[in-house]
């Protein structure tokens, strides 16, 4: 700039311009750099404008984004809820299920627990029913034997030692003998094989045991074999007419 006016200066003076001149001149510099500094008003106002309008874009961009980001987690938000319900019902369901099985297989092994009880009863029941009868003989054999001599006497204590192991062990098994004799006839106990009349005992009383019953544990392993009392009955007496007849 201070060139410029140099050689403007030195052209006015070889041209011979009056000094009036010059200053005019000079004068309108500061006119042009007032444009100037316009200018660059209006452009930074230009760029404003542009940097709202810019925000104003990038905020509504924004806020669309987060509108679908929002939408976006509110589905996925939805889609687990509902994930977790369906887990939550299939657990119940499972667990109704692991329940339901539990109680089948206890009520199974309680039925097999039984059914096995049951058959091992029922075998030893078995085994024992058939031996009975050995036990019988032995006791038919004590009643019916007298011995007389040393010999006959050392035999009967060796059958009846025995009998005496075999009764024993029929014991451990849980095998007991019935006492019925003198007690009332019970039809779940005893068989009635024979009565009779008799004004001792009142009827239905059990006056002898026949044949021997027996229980294993606490229930009937054979029934007892039994005589019973009956009511006696009275002599009829002959009509006064036969008896005048006979008489006469």
């Amino acid at each position: 700039m201070i060139d410029e006016n140099k050689q403007i200066n030195n052209t006015s003076q070889q041209l011979g311009e009056p000094t009036e001149v010059k200053q005019a001149m000079k004068s309108d510099f500061p006119a042009q750099t007032n444009f100037n500094e316009s200018g660059s008003e209006v452009t930074e106002q230009v760029a404003a404008q542009t940097n709202i309008s810019g925000d104003t874009a990038v905020n509504s961009e924004n806020s669309v984004a987060a509108t679908e980001k929002t939408g976006v987690e509110t589905a996925a938000l939805a889609e687990l809820t509902q994930q977790i319900e369906s887990v939550k019902t299939q657990l119940e369901e499972r667990s109704t299920q692991y329940m339901r099985i539990a109680a089948d297989f206890e009520n199974y092994r309680k039925r097999t627990s039984k059914e096995k009880e049951d058959l091992e009863l029922q075998v030893k029941r078995n085994t024992i029913l058939e031996l009975l009868p050995v036990v019988d003989n032995f006791e038919r054999a004590r009643s019916h034997l007298k011995p007389q001599s040393d010999g006959e006497m050392t035999m009967h204590k060796s059958y009846q030692g025995v009998y005496k192991q075999l009764v024993d062990s029929l014991k451990r098994l849980g095998v007991s003998p019935m006492r019925p004799e003198g007690q009332e006839f019970d039809p779940n106990l005893h068989e009635a094989v024979m009565r009779e009349p008799t004004d001792e005992h009142p009827e239905g009383t059990v006056l002898e045991e026949l044949v021997r019953g027996y229980y294993l544990g606490d229930r009937v392993l054979r029934h007892a074999m039994v005589k019973v009392a009956a009511p006696k009955e009275d002599t009829p007496f002959a009509p006064e007419d036969q008896s005048s007849s006979a008489s006469s």
